[in-house]
This record gives C-alpha cells, sequence and structure tokens, in this order.
C-alpha cells in the first residue's frame, strides 16, 4: 500500500489560460472562440439575424407600399396628397421604429446566449443551446429591461438634442449648426466612455444573476483600472468589421451599377433586370449580415473574456475556475457554480506578475545568478541570523567605544611537589597542548 494519492489526468485545458492575461489574448481569443461550438456561437447568431432582417425587411416594405399606394388616387400637389404622404412617411417611420426595437431585443437574447456559452468554454466545456439556453432563460427579461432602458435613454438624449438644435435652426441658421456640430462631437467621447464602463452588463446579469441596476454598477467597479484596454477592444472590433462589411458591400454595389448599365442602358427596366438587381442586392445584404453576426458573437466573447480577466485580478476568479475544474475532472458532482463562489471578494494580488502571469516566490534566486557558498539556484537563500542586525541599521548606530581588556588573573601558588606527582596527566588543562623539547611547557 501507498500513502500516495492515486494518478489523475490533468484538466482540460479552456479557450483562454486560467490566470490573468492581457489585452492580445482577450483579443485573439475573442476570434478563436468561434472554433470552440460554433453551432451555438455562429449558428443560432446566424439563424435568428436572418430570421429578424427578412422580417424586418417585409413588414416594412410592405407597410410603405400600402400606405403609399393611396397617393395614385388623389391629384398630385393637392391638400388630400400632402396628407397622405405625411400620413404614410409617419406610418412608415413608426413601424420601423417598433420592429426595429424588437431586432435589438432578439440581439441582446442572442448576446446573453454568447455570453453563456463563453463562460463554459473557459472551463473547457461544451454545452448544447438547450443547457446554454436554460442559464439564460431565468434572467432573460432583465436583459430585455437593460436594452429597453439603454434604447430609452440614448432616445431621450437624441431627442432632447435635436429640439435645441431644430430651435437654434429656427432662430438662427447658423447657430444651430455649430451647436449641431459641436453636440454631435461632444457625444462621440461621451459614448465611447459609457460603451466601456457599461461593457460588462450583460456578462453580470446572466453569469451573477444580478438585476440591471446592481448589474451597472458592478460594470462600473469592474472596468476601474481596466478602462483602456476595454476601449481598446471595443473599437478595434467595431472599427475591423466595419471595414471588412464596406469591403464586401462596394464591390456588389459596383456590380450591380454595371449590370443595371449594361442590361437597361436607355433606363427602361424589365422584369428579367430588376430581378438580377434584386438577387445582387440580396446577396450583398447576406454577405453583410454574416459580417453582423460575426462581429455580434466577438464581440459578446470579448465582454465574457474582459469580466473573466477582471475578476481574475481582483477577485482570484482564476483559483475558483482551476477548483472547480480540477474537482469536475476527478468526477466530482453537484458542484458549485465558480462565478458565483466569490462575488465581491477582494483579493490581494503581487504588485509585479511575471511574463505567464505569476510572480516567483519571496527570495527566489534565478539560474545563473550569484548565489552564496552551499546555496543552489532557483532556491530561496537563507534567512540571515536572527543576531544579525540589518546592514542600514548597522551603519546607522554609533561605533561603540573600545574598552580596556580586563587584566589577567596573577598566577596561582605553586602546588607542592608531592601533589604534583600524585595529580593524573589527564587532570592537567595543558595534557593535550603540544609545546618545544626542552620548554617550559614540555617539563
Amino acid at each position: 500500500m501507498t500513502a500516495y494519492p492515486a494518478w489523475t489526468p490533468a484538466a482540460r485545458p479552456g479557450i483562454v489560460p486560467l490566470h490573468p492575461y492581457g489585452f492580445g489574448t482577450i483579443l485573439g481569443r475573442s476570434f478563436t472562440a468561434l472554433r470552440h461550438n460554433p453551432k451555438v456561437l455562429l449558428g443560432f447568431a446566424l439563424v435568428v439575424q436572418a430570421v429578424a432582417s427578412v422580417v424586418v425587411t417585409a413588414a416594412i416594405s410592405a407597410v410603405g407600399i400600402a400606405s403609399f399606394a393611396r397617393l395614385d388616387t388623389v391629384t398630385t400637389g393637392s391638400d388630400d396628397y400632402d396628407t397622405i404622404m405625411a400620413g404614410s412617411i409617419a406610418l412608415t417611420a413608426v413601424t420601423a421604429l417598433v420592429l426595429g426595437a424588437l431586432t435589438g431585443v432578439l440581439t441582446v437574447i442572442v448576446q446573453g446566449v454568447v455570453v453563456a456559452e463563453v463562460a463554459h468554454a473557459v472551463v473547457a466545456e461544451k454545452p448544447s443551446l438547450r443547457a446554454v439556453w436554460g442559464r439564460v432563460r431565468p434572467v432573460v427579461w432583465r436583459l430585455i429591461g437593460y436594452g429597453a432602458l439603454t434604447l430609452a435613454a440614448v432616445s431621450l438624449v437624441l431627442g432632447i438634442l435635436a429640439g435645441i438644435v431644430v430651435l437654434l435652426v429656427i432662430a438662427a441658421t447658423w447657430v444651430g449648426a455649430v451647436v449641431g456640430v459641436l453636440a454631435f462631437l461632444a457625444l462621440i467621447p461621451v459614448f465611447l466612455w459609457l460603451s466601456t464602463k457599461l461593457f460588462l452588463v450583460p456578462s453580470v446579469i446572466i453569469l451573477e444573476r444580478s438585476p440591471v441596476f446592481a448589474a451597472i454598477a458592478r460594470s462600473w467597479r469592474l472596468t476601474r483600472g481596466r478602462f483602456w484596454p476595454t476601449l481598446g477592444v471595443i473599437v478595434i472590433i467595431s472599427l475591423g468589421f466595419s471595414v471588412v462589411a464596406q469591403i464586401i458591400s462596394i464591390p456588389f454595389s459596383l456590380i450591380s451599377s454595371v449590370v443595371t448599365g449594361i442590361l437597361a442602358p436607355t433606363g427602361a427596366s424589365d422584369p428579367g433586370t430588376i430581378a438580377v438587381i434584386v438577387a445582387v442586392q440580396v446577396a450583398a445584404q447576406a454577405g453583410v449580415l454574416l459580417i453582423q453576426c460575426i462581429a455580434l458573437v466577438v464581440q459578446s466573447t470579448s465582454a465574457v473574456l474582459v469580466y473573466v480577466d477582471a475578476r481574475m485580478r481582483v477577485e482570484a476568479l482564476d483559483h475558483d475556475l482551476q477548483t472547480y475544474v480540477e474537482a469536475r475532472d476527478a468526477g466530482a458532482t453537484d458542484l458549485a457554480d465558480p462565478y458565483l463562489v466569490g462575488v465581491g471578494r477582494v483579493a490581494a494580488r503581487p504588485t509585479a506578475l511575471a511574463p505567464g502571469g505569476y510572480a516567483p516566490p519571496t527570495g527566489y534566486v534565478p539560474y545563473g545568478a550569484p548565489v552564496a557558498y552551499g546555496q543552489a539556484a532557483g532556491v530561496a537563500a537563507p534567512p540571515p541570523p536572527p543576531s544579525a542586525p540589518p546592514a542600514s541599521e548597522t551603519s546607522a548606530q554609533p561605533a561603540p567605544t573600545e574598552q580596556p581588556a580586563p587584566a589577567e588573573p596573577s598566577a596561582a601558588p605553586a602546588a607542592p611537589e608531592a601533589a604534583r606527582a600524585d595529580a593524573a596527566p589527564a587532570a592537567s588543562p595543558d595534557a593535550t597542548r603540544w609545546a618545544a623539547p626542552g620548554s617550559n611547557g614540555g617539563a
């Protein structure tokens, strides 16, 4: 029998290492996470976004055609014509606004599904869509509420600014134009700042099951000290996918113009030409939709990774995740959710981290550095003896004054010869001391 525990395999690696990581890891793994579970990440997002896009386009087109078709029944330029035109524009705009809001709700749900799946991928789990939805479903109304709150706040601010600019334009055109341009430029840094501070709200709602306002406050705290890396992730991903979407849409627009010029050079269009133009536009929209879905997944994935990294640095979430992974791989069941174990905990971290994310122990001597005799490289140096004061204290203390040496005691009186003869040689303190022959000590 042996006292050593049974051998267990190494823990399965997730999509990120279980220790604090940097900006490059967050940005790179946000893209590579698509390969971990593409059926849930990309497939679900693509299906939902495609269905929503088709439904919204069809509904707005139907409302627009039905409302504007009434203009054919009245005389152009009459009062009825102007009234029908204004009503048709308003009805189409309201329809687009309502359906756009519903599309935003679906986008929030897709983001929640991505957050839940990536949280499993961090601990090397590949759940099904049903399991992921089981984690999102209890808090889905909080996600929708947060999306509605964001939309209402943005609409309110833009509505107030638009009203002010319109009033100024009516009073003085150039003043309104200047104020409008300055307000637009001022909104850009405000938007970036709020987007960064609220970037982690969906992750907090899903993984910590927090209410909306508590999640907003929690995201505000977790991004403290991590503002610029988080802003960099948002800007790089948004700009990158915007450029890719333009690269895809511009060639299709050129193809549509060339096809129109070839098939209808005089401007007259037949059903075949219209069908070709529609097919080209549909292909362009399909490519843009695919890019938008990938951008949504990648940005949602980066939000989870920023959240996990922030909690690793502040709350030592990496230890909870590592404990969970080791216990799960060892066969344990009914484990607690690792994302709920240390919520709000403050853990001390070393001030300087090594490139791998961990600091060496105190007193560590790197290989090749000069070490004391008998001390191996890579081993902590032994502590100094307690009696030896530090060098700084020794240099600060005044030098002690030299004391005179004590006088040697006077020689003992000579013993009688008989006593010296009877004394044993081993009893003499000088019995083991060597002396030259003929000297007093060698007698």
